[in-house]
Formats: C-alpha cells, structure tokens, sequence
C-alpha cells in the first residue's frame, strides 16, 4: 500500500514537509502554537485558549504580543505550504484543504468508508479504512510536551481510530479474510491486552482460517493473563468462542448491517421521532414522506438505530431511487477526495441519486431487482429466483427465519414496495417525496420544515455556539432566509464551518438576495436546487408549468382556482393533485368561504420562479385577470359602488362557476379573505409590465376599500399601479388611480394633496374624452370644498358633476351629487334648499334600490330635521341609517350614524345612553384612522360632560380637540406646500 505523505501530520510526531529544504518551525511554543491550530483545523482558537497551551498557568504580560510574533514566524515558515494561518477576533486560526493534514485525511476517509459500507460496498469501505489507519505513525504530536487542553480532542481521535480498526476487523471477518483479521487484532492487543471482545475476534479468526491450535493457544494465553493478573476467568462470550472451536463450528451466515451512519448533530423532531419509534414495533409499517430537503431520511435512519438492538439478526437499507433521473455508473471507485455518498447526502436530504448497482436513467429502480439486492445481502444462493415472485416469496420466508428492521428510502410510490413488504416479526420503514397513503396499517408521518428554534438549533450545532451568539439576529435571519429547511440550514452551516473568517452577517448578506439564493445554498455535494430539480424532472408537463407559474405568484397561500388560470382550463385538480402528492406543494386548509388554499413552501417558491421564463408570463397574467374578474364580480354586490372606475382594456379570466357563487354569497368575506393576496396581486402584475392589469385590478377594490376604511392598502395598491402606468403610458390608469389616491388623502384630511389629485384626474379624464372619470373626479373637488368650508366652490363642483351624471343617465352618480348638494345646503343653512335636494336623493335611491345610499341620505335627513327643531323625526332618520349601515357591515357609516344619533339622544336629556353612543362612534373613528370624525365626536363628549358638571372630564376631551386642531394645522400648512401629484 502506498503511504500518504500529505504536508501537516499530527498522528505521530508533528511534521511538515514542503518542496526543498525541511521548514525551521523554531521551539517548543511555535510547534506547540502550529499543533493547536492543526488539531482544530479551519476553526478558530481563541487566544486564552492558545496562550494556556503555550504558557500553563502563568502566562506573560506580552501574550498577545508573543502569539503575534510566533504566529508572523510560522507563516513565514510555511510560505509555501497550501494553509493560511489568519488572526481572526482574539484568536488564531489554520486554514487549509483536507487532504493536506493526516488528521482531516483520516477524519475524512473514515466517514467515506462507513458510506461504503452502508450501500453495500464493504470491499471500498475496507480499503478506505485500512488507508486511514495507515495515516498513523504512532501517538499523536509524541515529540511535544502535550497540553490539558488537547486532551479532548486527542481522546477523540484515539477512539476514532479503535473504531475504525474494529469497523476493519469486522469487514475483514465478514467477507472470510480471516488472515487479514488476525494482523489487525494482533496490533489492537498491543494496545488493548486485555479486551475480550478482540481476543474472541482473534480465536475465531483463527479458527476459520484453518488454525484451530492457533485458535486454542489463543484463549489460553488470554486466560492466564486474567486469572495471573486480575484474577478471574474469561466472560461467557469467550468461553463460547472456545466452545466453538473445539466443536469446530463454521462461520456463521452474514448479518447484514445497512444503516448509514446517524448524524451527530441531528436537531429536534421529537415528535417525530417518537412516532416513528413506536411505530418500528415487530411487524410496523411506516411511511415518512415530504418535501425534499426536509429531513426524511435522516429521521428514518435516526430512528432505525434507536431500535436497531431489537433486530438482532440484521438491518437492510435499500434505496429505492424514487428521484433517479441520472445513470448510475457501476465502475467508479471512489477516491479519497471523493464526495461523500448518496446515502449521506440524503442523511442531509439532497437526495442525490441512488448510487446503486440497478436502474435505470430516469425511473426508479425496479422491485425484481431491489429483492435481488436483498437477497444476496441475506445471503441466499445464486442463482436468484428468476420472477419478482418467487423473490419475494424466498425475501419472506429468509425475514420470517430472521426478522430484521427494513429501510425502504427514497420510494416512487406504494406499488413499487408492496413487493418488499417482509411482513412477519420484521418492521420496515418507507422514505419518499410522494405522499404514500396505499399501504394499509402504515403509520404515516408528514414531516415539514423545522420550527425556528429547531432550524436555530441545527445551525448551532454545525458552526458553533460561540460564533453564532456574537450575532444572534443574524443568525435568526439565515434560518429565515433558508425557509427553515433543513438540507438549506445544513448547507448554510457547512459554508460558515468552511470559512471561519466569514461572520454570519456575510452570508446572511448573500442570502438576502433571492434571485441569487439558491445559488449560495450549494456546499460541496450538497445542493438545494439540485435537491429541488430531483423532483421537478419527474413532473409531468401541466405540472412542470403551474410549478413555475405559481412561483411567480407571490407568498400568500392562493385558492385552487388560481391552477385552472394558469392552465386556463376548469377542473385542472388533477395537476394540483399531482404537486400536493410530490411534496410541492402545501395544502393550507379552507379559508372562511370554503375554498381549498395552497402555498409553496418558501425556498420551492424561489426556486419556481428561477426556473420560470417569458413562456410562464401569460399564465401570471391570466390569474391576475382571475383576480379582476373575482374582485368586480365581488364589488357588483357591495352595497357602494358610485365612485368604481375600471379597466377595459383589462384582461378578464372567467372564475369556475362554484368559485364565482362563493363570491356573490358573501362578498364582504371574499374579499376578507382575500385581502393581503389582492394586494399583493397587484404589485406582481405592476412589477411584471402588466400595468392595465395592475390598475384594473386595484380599482375593482376600492369599493371594498371604501367600505373597509382600508385606506393603507389603498394607498399602497394605488401608487403601485400609477407608478406602472405612468411608465407604461396608460393614461386612463394614471387618471383612475390619481383619482383613487385623491379619495385617500381626502379622508386623511390631506385637502390640498387632494384638491391637486382630483385635479389632475379630471384633467387627463377630460382629455381622453372620459366624462363619467370626469364627473367622478369632480365629485372629489366638491368633497375638498365642502370640508373645507367652501361651499361656493362645493356647490359649484356638485353642481357640474350632477349634469355630467344625468347626460350619461348615470342615476347612481345623479342620486350621489343631489344628496351631496342637499349636503352643502345644510351647511349654507338653506333648510328648504337641503330638503329638496335630499328629498330627491332620497327617492333616487329607493327606486334603484340602493339601499346605503338610503342610508346616507338618511343621516343628512337626521340633519336636517335636527336643525328644523324636529328632534323626533331626526332620531328616526338617523336609527334608520345606523341600521342599515351596520346591516351592510359599514362600521365608518355607522360611526357617523352613532355620532348623530348619540348627539339627538344626549341633547334630549339621555346623557347616558347619548355618552355611550358617542364613546361607541369615538372608538371606530380611531380604529379607522378617521381624524376629523375623532374630533367632532370628542369635541361633543367634551361640550356633553361640561354641561353635565363633568368639567375635568370635559377638559380632558376638549385639550384632545385642541391638540389635535393644531397638529392638523400644521400639518395642512405642510400639506399647502407640499406637491399635489
């Protein structure tokens, strides 16, 4: 065997070796500096740390400064040698490739020959192992004085190494080298003389390999030493291995023992785990699926160790190759730089493919051929049964002999593991993306991303506490940016673990930015995308499309619906079916109307829209015509709709019917429901180009908006689609969405931003030829006079919008303008003016049957006869009002109505019923944002409980009124110089 002679050892004497001349590493205290970076290689030492090595218990003055100037001489040293030695904080660390410290060699190789040897490869992981025990050249950094402090690490490597000549001593004994096995255990006895596990090992070595009277000088050398020098006799098992050689018994059959290895820093899942644990009984069923990434064979394999002593006769791992899509390469033989294992790599759930002696590209492997690999493992004579049946049936009856624990990884699906079903006292576990539900009696187990303290919690275990707690927020922003998936949390940690001079907040940098995120979340053989693209290839081509679609479609879960859109075809469950059964994507239950919601999970969700292109665009724009269609279908049976303006050049996508009738059954819970996606919706349409179709669909929301007082969102989808409008040219958008933000600012008592937004609108609505958008647009300017307090310019405006109405036979808008010109009458003090305008409003409204227009004429009615001295009446038209304003769920109505009402109440004497009126309508006024009606209401509270002898609690309102009066006068002065666009 070739000796490995890499450039840092630290299994023996501490040697390095560059080209030419050996380095001059000068004393005892820089060796012993270079040793302590070389036992924590590519991790930072801290300089206490270091400067107890050096200076034990009574360290200098000058530490920092010593370590400083041994740390400048060794790198001077090694200016040739492939590692870095860097100043990190207060400490030190080495940097360097693995293959260029024994140490890291070791490490390595012994990790590469334990996959070997979980898929099925003991000839490669015994090879690796004996290449890894060569590395040794004795006790570790024997030339030097040693330290406390390396104390850990050095037990560490010592019983890595007893465990690898073991794990060798078993390969070697398992494939009949018997006499190969006889020199490993000679060397262990050297060191461990009294074992007598080894000395068993050693007899029965020697024995199968036809020296009986070896085998027998063997246990009696190892029964004097015990009885000599501590004075008993050899234990049971030993005493039975002579037994056996007396008897001349053979070797016995293999037990197979598949499990990869558990991961060490395995994080959370308790629950999880205590499922799967009860349901790895004798005779148990399970099935583990989800999407990838999240952990499914890690808890698999996890789990079958924990229970893997209740299977005496052996575990078997087969990987199914449910996401192979490549052709596996049978003739490889792995290196020592090689990437770890498919098997490993699913531990982290990259599923990579199964690299497997069967398969073929692009399907799963098939069950004959999966029964045939079992059964050799368990040891069955070639030749194989020919059929998938009669395999199956020996499969079962070998298991039934000898039940063991089964794990079936990687599944494509229920019928390719019936076959591998043992039945019997043995248990078997399932992993898959696909959701496996055939399988009677299996418990199944969903699993999902980690909670954020578990995700926070594996991040910590691959880079460190130490690190991470420097920078907790930060460290919490890279779980979020990783979506909590623990292949994405893995891969990030390896990158931070491989670059100790990175803080987290770098690579929470790099992570910021999605359209680059996957590509960051790639280390070595693990990859996220990668991940990803196993289960993507396997998707049919409706599927493959509405995965991209919908990655375009933003964060919030969406209804079925929006599948048919992208597909642009009814009753497309079929393909939503086909990504829920993948693990694509998320079921998120009903929402109040019924309708089935869907997410992708986040980091899916980026990778959907990586992999989206020009040919997904006309599925992202036919369901934001979807969302139009919903919303002006919803708006058509809201109780106001005077001021709506749409889009006709708007694309409309027709919803399925029983969509539709989910929307005009309760339209005010539609849209509740909905809310945040149609925000959202618009902003994707603006930001894709789509500006019809952005402000198309944010003007079929004012109404909605209106009723609601959501003046945020609003304001927000307004001035997202006049921003896409105006780059777009539309001028009917501009001019409808100015319109809209006019409104905003108008109930926020922003009149002169108002007055310039309405003006504006009306403009670019008069040039386009638009006079219902004109008329509407004036109505506005009509609102900034009257608020204002000029009437004139109010009665002027109402006046002109009122002939543009009735030339366009619009009746709604006509029984608008006579109500808001009986408005501005009362606040002339023109009774009978008011009377006769309102009077017309009044009947307007109860022949179009709109019945919250009835309402707001009836609150002006309240008015008026409030001021006519008709107290009685104006109670009635103002309870009118409040009940049909709270019938339709208006809550800003009805504080209006309760303000009125309250004020009647309290003037007639009910102070107590008149308080709690007015307390109510204060209460929505702030709620809703609602400054002038919080004003007046306060300043009647105040004027209320003076006149009743409350005078402190009078203040107390009255100062509010005051306050506020010149908050808002300041900020109308800003408002007067403020830009009116």
């Amino acid at each position: 065997m070739t000796v490995d002679k890499p450039t840092f050892s630290v299994l023996g004497p501490l040697e390095v070796r560059l080209p030419g001349a050996a380095p001059r590493l000068g004393g005892r205290k820089p060796r012993m500096l270079l040793a302590t970076l070389l036992l924590h290689a590519n991790h930072t030492v801290g300089g206490d740390e270091l400067a107890e090595v050096l200076w034990p218990g009574h360290r200098p003055r000058s530490t920092a400064a010593n370590l400083r100037t041994y740390a400048s001489a060794l790198r001077a040293e090694l200016g040739q040698a492939p590692a870095r030695i860097r100043a990190l904080g207060a400490g030190y660390a080495i940097e360097l490739p693995p293959h260029e410290l024994d140490l890291l060699l070791f490490e390595e190789r012994v990790a590469a020959a334990r996959e070997c040897r979980a898929r099925g490869r003991p000839d490669e992981a015994a090879g690796l192992l004996a290449r890894a025990l060569a590395l040794w050249q004795g006790v570790p950094l024997s030339d030097l004085p040693g330290s406390p402090l390396w104390d850990r690490r050095l037990e560490r490597l010592a019983q890595a190494r007893l465990r690898a000549a073991e794990d060798l001593v078993e390969l070697l004994m398992a494939a009949g080298e018997y006499g190969e096995a006889v020199g490993e255990l000679r060397a262990l006895l050297a060191d461990h003389p009294f074992r007598e596990d080894l000395w068993r090992r050693l007899m029965l070595a020697l024995h199968w390999s036809g020296r009986q009277g070896e085998a027998l000088h063997a246990f009696a050398t190892i029964r004097e030493h015990l009885v000599t020098e501590l004075g008993v006799e050899p234990g049971p098992e030993l005493r039975r291995a002579h037994e056996a050689v007396l008897a001349g018994e053979r070797p016995p059959r293999a037990v197979p023992r598949q499990l990869p290895p558990d991961l060490v820093d395995f994080t959370g899942r308790a629950a999880e785990v205590a499922a799967l644990t009860r349901a790895l009984a004798p005779g148990g069923v399970a099935v583990v699926t989800g999407p990838p990434g999240v952990g499914k064979t890690a808890l698999a394999v996890r789990c079958a160790h924990a229970v893997r002593e209740a299977y005496p006769h052996g575990q078997l791992f087969l990987s199914l190759g449910g996401t192979d899509t490549a052709q596996p390469d049978d003739t490889a033989q792995p290196d020592d730089t090689a990437q770890p294992s498919d098997t490993a790599a699913k531990l982290n759930d990259t599923a990579q493919p199964g690299d497997t002696p069967h398969g073929a590209a692009g399907a799963p492997v098939e069950p004959g051929e999966l029964l045939a690999e079992a059964l050799r493992a368990l040891g069955a004579a070639e030749p194989l049964p020919p059929t998938v049946h009669e395999r199956a049936a020996l499969y079962r009856t070998l298991l039934a002999e000898r039940p063991m624990l089964v794990v079936l990884d990687d599944a494509a699906g229920a019928a390719q593991v019936r076959p591998l079903l043992p039945g019997g006292g043995s248990a078997v576990v399932v992993t898959g993306r696909r959701r496996i539900t055939e399988l009677p009696g299996a418990a199944r187990i969903d699993l999902d991303v980690l909670p954020q303290a578990e995700a926070l919690g594996l991040l910590t275990a691959i880079v460190g506490a130490e690190r991470l707690e420097r920078e907790p927020e930060e460290a919490a922003a890279i779980v979020r940016a990783c979506g909590r998936l623990p292949l994405a949390v893995r891969v990030a940690g390896a990158r931070l673990a491989a670059r100790p001079g990175w803080s987290p907040a770098v690579l929470r940098r790099r992570l910021d930015d999605e359209t680059a995120r996957l590509a960051e979340l790639r280390a070595g053989d693990l990859e996220v995308r990668e991940s990803f693209d196993r289960s993507y290839r396997l998707l049919p081509d409706d599927a493959a499309r509405t995965f991209r679609a919908l990655g375009l479609l933003g964060t919030r879960p969406l209804p079925g619906w929006v599948v048919d859109a992208v597909l642009d075809r009814h009753r497309s469950d079929d393909v939503t079916d086909v990504l829920v059964d993948a693990n694509l994507l998320r079921p998120e239950g009903t929402d109040p109307l019924g309708q089935p919601r869907y997410r992708l999970p986040d980091l899916l969700r980026v990778d959907a829209r990586d992999k989206a292109g020009e040919v997904d665009m006309p599925a992202l724009a036919r369901v934001v015509a979807g969302w139009t269609a919903a919303a002006e279908h919803a708006t058509a049976r809201l109780p106001t709709t005077v001021f709506r303006l749409t889009s006709p050049a708007a694309r409309r996508w027709r919803l399925p019917e029983d969509a539709l009738r989910r929307v005009a059954a309760d339209p005010v819970s539609w849209f509740g429901a909905e809310h945040e996606t149609l925000v959202e919706a618009v902003r994707l349409a603006a930001d894709a180009g789509l500006a019809g179709a952005a402000w198309g669909l944010a003007a079929a929301l004012v109404p909605y908006f209106d009723l609601r007082c959501h003046l945020g969102a609003w304001e927000e989808t307004h001035r997202v689609a006049l921003e896409a409008a105006r780059a777009a040219g539309d001028r009917a958008g501009e001019a409808a969405m100015l319109r809209g933000l006019g409104q905003v600012a108008l109930y926020r008592d922003r009149y002169v931003q108002a007055a310039g937004m309405f003006r504006r609108s009306r403009m670019i609505f008069r040039t386009l030829g638009d006079v219902r958008g004109e008329a509407v647009s004036v109505c506005g300017l009509g609102a900034v006079g009257q608020f204002r307090g000029d009437r004139a310019a109010a009665s002027r405006h109402f006046r002109r919008a009122l002939g543009m109405f009735v030339s366009l036979d619009d009746r709604s808008g006509e029984a608008y303008a006579r109500q808001a010109l009986g408005r501005t009458c009362l606040s002339a003090g023109d009774l009978n003016g008011a009377a006769d305008w309102l009077g017309g409003a009044l009947r307007m409204a109860r022949e179009l049957g709109d019945a919250h227009r009835e309402g707001c004429v009836s609150l002006q009615i309240g008015r008026l006869h409030d001021l006519a001295g008709e107290t009685g009446r104006a109670m009635r038209a103002q309870g009118r009002a409040l009940t049909i304003f709270e019938g339709f769920g208006d809550r800003h109505c009805a504080a209006y109505a309760m303000q009125g009402l309250g004020g009647l109440q309290a003037a007639r004497g009910d102070w107590r019923h008149g308080s709690a009126r007015l307390e109510s309508s204060l209460a929505i006024f702030r709620q809703l944002g609602d400054r002038s009606g919080e004003a007046a209401t306060r300043r009647m509270l105040g004027e209320l409980h003076r006149s009743s002898g409350r005078r402190a609690l009078a203040r107390g309102y009255l100062h509010a009124v005051t306050s506020r009066q010149v908050a808002e006068d300041t900020a109308i002065s800003h408002d007067w110089t403020g830009t009116t666009d």
